[in-house]
């Protein structure tokens, strides 16, 4: 396996009594799409923090893209962030005093992309995403699948080696949740790299090719949901003291 993403022995620690991640070993390749599930509580997010550069493990190693994240200063880290990730998030994070275009060309004029460049590869993207007749429309005239859109060509401007998507259905009802996990299984299908974290079990076991479950800020499962014992599904929904049960 080509590795994109490595953990080793990652921890992360809030104080001393609340333990986040607690010895995350874990390994995703180029051209996978894996899905991160667990209980409310279980370092989910975290891991997506860490691996996005916005947080600091307090043990371990991170890998990402040949790049130690831990050998990085901050204006390093921004820099991998701009340049090697793209970010879907949960509620889109749209500027809506900008239009959906201006939205979506924000990373790659950070970036330093040319002008011209930058907009044919904005119109780009949203063609192929199916919203290029909003391109100049502001998002609170857009629904919300077609926000996730525009949030989702806004990560893909810069060409990014890694898409991490933070509960990216979270805020759609099915039909667009559906419509969205579509989209990017086609990126994944055209080699993006995404790591997803969902609380969707029966849209991880749809389009995610490998499932890595998390408890108490641990790995304790890392299959196919296919794969996955019965129980994983409605484990990884509950509270973590109804889980530990």
């Amino acid at each position: 396996m080509n590795k994109l993403v490595e953990l080793s022995g990652v921890n992360k620690a809030y104080g001393t009594a609340v333990s986040a991640l607690a010895g995350v070993d874990l390994a995703v390749g180029a051209g996978e799409f894996v899905a991160i599930m667990g209980p409310s509580g279980s370092g989910k997010s975290t891991l997506l923090n860490l691996v996005a550069g916005l947080d600091r493990p307090t043990g371990g190693q991170i890998v990402v893209d040949g790049q130690e994240l831990g050998r990085m200063n901050e204006g390093q880290l921004s820099r991998y962030r701009r340049n090697r990730l793209g970010f879907i998030f949960q509620f889109f994070h749209l500027l809506n005093n900008l239009s959906v275009l201006e939205n979506v060309l924000i990373p790659a004029q950070l970036a330093g992309m040319k002008g011209a460049v930058a907009k044919a590869r904005a119109l780009e993207l949203l063609e192929q995403l199916g919203i290029a007749n909003k391109a100049q429309q502001y998002p609170a005239r857009l629904s919300g699948g077609e926000r996730q859109r525009a949030a989702i060509a806004r990560a893909l401007i810069n060409r990014p080696a890694l898409l991490l998507a933070d509960e990216p259905t979270g805020a759609l009802d099915s039909r667009n949740g559906e419509q969205v996990m579509e989209l990017l299984v086609e990126l994944n299908q055209a080699g993006q790299t995404i790591l997803q974290v969902t609380h969707d079990h029966n849209l991880a076991a749809r389009y995610a090719g490998r499932v890595i479950f998390l408890r108490d800020g641990r790995v304790i499962e890392d299959t196919t949901m296919e794969a996955a014992r019965p129980e994983w599904p409605r484990l990884v929904q509950l509270p973590r003291e109804e889980a530990a049960q």
